[in-house]
């Protein structure tokens, strides 16, 4: 009685009024930040930023004005941008053990705990030992690594002659090569360029990624509840990962009629035998359901980023035609046009290997770093980062950080070398992060874009389409990657 008496002495309109201030002051105190956090734009009532681009070019600038640590929120979610060599190390490798990887709703929706991406605790690193170790044995079998890779480099340049010198775009052909590569590692055999269903499944994982680098991304993660039930290309991702993981299982039931423990042939077969090996280690949780996930993480993250640092790299050699034809002097002085080149090369090849580390600072290939979460209280620079706080590094600003690179905004491969001409490496060159969760992949990738840049160099000249001057615009999702572009192949 009291209640309806209290109610009748305000309008329905007053009260919805009421309502509105009353939510909007718990939001505001719900949402109060600590004391000491990183500056930002000031968010939207329950929005937050979400108007505000996640790209790295608006992160860039809202450096700029908020310096080298700010904050945005995305709905009521806090995340904490760190730019800057000096400030992106302190986070990833002085408080490496404060963060730990965040699973964002839209990948813990596609992955349930499962694969090496989106994963954190002992599971995670007993999977993340396990690549390494995989990956690392290969490299010590220099000979078996280098003959898949070598390979490859034959096929790829066998479909490069085909075109006959007239202008294509070498981003399906190089795709494939470089899907082969990783797929020779993971499930043991490569897909002809001509392998319609294959060539589908590439595109479908670029889409992926692309789109994961997108609003929708965003969106999903902070409201996803809502985003569930709505429509968009969010649920294109979600679609895709789950094709893409049906793939690889279905290469994993195969590899189960021809299993011998005891000459594994590739990582599925050396996962089987794993499995076996951790029988009565449940809390690792090697199974065929994580291993399908983890394949998944090892294809897409050895397919995207070294196709499309290749790309990078023809581009920038068509580009400067003059870098292109320094490097082929290299390669004539050391390899010459009879053998292909081997990994033991490159210590006698420090220009080549300069170019190489240059295109993949000016490619920036993944410029917004995953995703960390603060696992305790801690402190980058002069703020306070509460325990739960979402965290990204901008690896972009340290490739191009003015304190650490002669000429950041210039392609430049002196930038690797020294006075003499011998190759430099540099503090700030973080492509494949830092920590303890930078990229399983990184020595294959290496040796990967080594051996096919340097033999597709050797074997023919780039240069752009007559009368065209190639464009250096990007097309930027979750990586930043040329936009589509023509070349000519002429054999040398």
């Amino acid at each position: 009685m009291i209640f309806y008496s209290i109610y009748e002495l305000f309008t329905f309109k007053e009260w919805l009024i009421f309502t509105a201030v009353l939510l909007f002051f718990i939001h505001i105190i719900w949402n109060k930040n600590s004391p000491n956090f990183p500056p930002g734009p000031l968010p939207l009532p329950f929005l937050g930023n979400v108007f505000t681009g996640g790209d790295y070019k608006t992160i860039n600038k809202l450096a700029e004005k908020y310096g080298n640590v700010f904050s945005l929120r995305r709905g009521s979610t806090k995340i904490v941008y760190v730019s800057g060599y000096k400030m992106v190390k302190e986070a990833l490798v002085i408080q490496r053990e404060s963060f730990a990887r965040c699973v964002p709703p839209l990948f813990d929706e596609i992955y349930k705990g499962r694969g090496l991406s989106f994963t954190n605790g002992y599971s995670w690193k007993k999977h993340q030992q396990f690549a390494i170790s995989y990956f690392k044995n290969f490299g010590e079998k220099i000979e078996t690594l280098q003959h898949k890779i070598q390979q490859e480099c034959f096929f790829l340049c066998e479909a490069f002659k085909e075109e006959q010198g007239c202008p294509f775009d070498p981003l399906i052909k190089i795709n494939n090569a470089v899907a082969n590569v990783i797929g020779t590692l993971v499930f043991g055999h490569r897909h002809e360029y001509d392998d319609i269903q294959f060539q589908k499944l590439l595109r479908m994982s670029a889409e992926s990624v692309y789109l994961t680098g997108s609003v929708w991304n965003e969106l999903y993660d902070a409201y996803p509840s809502i985003m569930k039930i709505l429509p968009g290309p969010h649920h294109t991702i979600i679609a895709n990962y789950h094709r893409l993981a049906s793939f690889l299982g279905e290469k994993t039931e195969k590899h189960k009629q021809d299993w011998d423990p005891n000459e594994p042939r590739d990582y599925i077969h050396s996962y089987l035998t794993e499995i076996e090996k951790r029988r009565n280690d449940k809390e690792a949780q090697f199974n065929t359901d994580n291993l399908e996930w983890c394949m998944v993480d090892l294809f897409e993250g050895g397919t995207e980023t070294t196709t499309n640092t290749l790309r990078w790299a023809l581009l920038y050699m068509i580009k400067y035609p003059e870098i292109q034809e320094k490097v082929q002097e290299e390669i004539e002085c050391v390899i010459g046009q009879t053998r292909f080149p081997t990994i033991l090369d490159k210590a006698n090849m420090p220009y080549t290997n300069a170019v190489l580390h240059e295109v993949q600072r000016k490619g920036d290939i993944v410029p917004l770093n995953m995703a960390r979460v603060a696992t305790k209280d801690t402190t980058i620079g002069v703020y306070s980062v509460p325990k739960g706080t979402i965290m990204i590094t901008n690896l972009s600003s340290v490739l191009h950080d003015k304190n650490e690179w002669e000429t950041p905004d210039t392609f430049n491969p002196e930038h690797f070398l020294d006075s003499e001409g011998h190759f430099r490496r540099k503090n700030a060159f973080l492509p494949f992060s830092a920590g303890k969760r930078m990229c399983p992949g990184e020595h294959l990738a290496r040796v990967e874009l080594f051996l096919l840049f340097t033999c597709l160099l050797q074997k023919f000249t780039f240069h752009p389409p007559p009368g065209e001057e190639p464009s250096m615009d990007s097309q930027l999702g979750f990586t930043k990657v040329p936009m589509p572009y023509k070349l000519c192949a002429s054999q040398r």
